[in-house]
C-alpha cells in the first residue's frame, strides 16, 4: 500500500477507534470473554496482540511456566492458562491488573497477577516461555495507560528489559517479542547486543496500516 493511502486510512480509522474505545467494551475470542475498560490496551483492535497470540497458540504450553510481561487485557495470559500453562501476568497499569483479576475468574483460569514495572516486582525465577508486546514509541509516559505505548525518550524500557531478562530465563526458555515496522530496531538491537542477546525474526505479517514482526530473543 502506498504511503498516501496508508495516511488516508489511518486518519479515517483512528478517530472512529478512539471514540469506540472511550467506553468499557466486551471482547470475545473463541471461548474467552474479556471486559476491557478504556484505560486498558484493547487486543481486538491492535494487530500486534492478535499476531503474537496466534503464534503463541501454536506452542506446546501444558505444564510450562509462562510469563506475559505487560499483559494489558491479559488475553494472551488467559489463552496460555487454558492450554495448561502455569501463568504469571504483569502490568504497570493498576486498572489492567484489577480487571484481569475479574476476567481470569470469569474465564475459569488461575493466574498469578502482579502489578509490576517490567520485572521489578516479580520474584526471581526461570520461566519456560515469555511473551512481550512492548511499548515502542519514544516518548516519556505520563499516565499509567501511556506505558502501553511509550518506551521512554531514549528507549529506557528496552534498556532495562534486556539488562534484567537474564535473571528470568534458563537455557531452554523461549522469549517472544512482537514489534512493528515503525519501531527503532537499531536502538532495540543495540540494547540487546549490550546484554548478549540477539533478535531473530520468526514470523511477520502486514496489514493495511503496518507490518508486524515476531522476534525470538536468544542468548548469544
Amino acid at each position: 500500500m502506498s504511503k498516501v493511502l496508508q495516511h488516508i486510512v489511518a486518519r479515517t480509522y483512528k478517530p472512529l477507534l478512539v471514540k469506540y474505545l472511550s467506553k468499557t467494551r466486551v471482547y470475545r475470542r473463541n471461548d474467552i470473554e474479556l471486559t476491557i475498560p478504556p484505560q486498558v490496551f484493547h487486543p481486538g483492535f491492535f494487530f500486534s496482540t492478535q499476531l503474537l497470540l496466534q503464534y503463541i497458540d501454536k506452542l506446546e504450553l501444558n505444564n510450562k511456566k509462562f510469563l506475559e510481561l505487560g499483559c494489558g487485557s491479559g488475553l494472551i495470559a488467559i489463552a496460555a492458562a487454558k492450554k495448561g500453562a502455569t501463568v504469571t501476568a504483569t502490568d504497570i497499569n493498576t486498572v489492567a491488573i484489577e480487571e484481569l483479576k475479574k476476567n481470569s475468574g470469569q474465564n475459569n483460569v488461575s493466574i498469578e497477577i502482579i502489578a509490576s514495572d517490567l520485572f521489578a516486582a516479580i520474584p526471581i525465577q526461570q520461566f519456560d516461555v515469555i511473551a512481550i508486546n512492548p511499548p515502542y514509541y519514544k516518548k516519556q509516559p505520563v499516565q499509567e495507560k501511556d506505558y502501553a505505548w511509550y518506551c521512554g525518550e531514549k528507549g529506557e524500557y528496552f534498556s532495562i528489559f534486556f539488562q534484567v531478562l537474564k535473571k528470568y530465563i534458563h537455557a531452554g526458555t523461549k522469549v517472544f517479542m512482537v514489534l512493528f515496522d515503525g519501531a527503532d530496531m537499531e536502538m532495540i538491537n543495540s540494547f540487546a547486543a549490550k546484554n548478549n542477546f540477539t533478535l531473530r525474526c520468526v514470523h511477520q505479517k502486514k496489514n493495511l496500516l503496518e507490518e508486524n514482526f515476531i522476534f525470538k530473543i536468544e542468548s548469544v
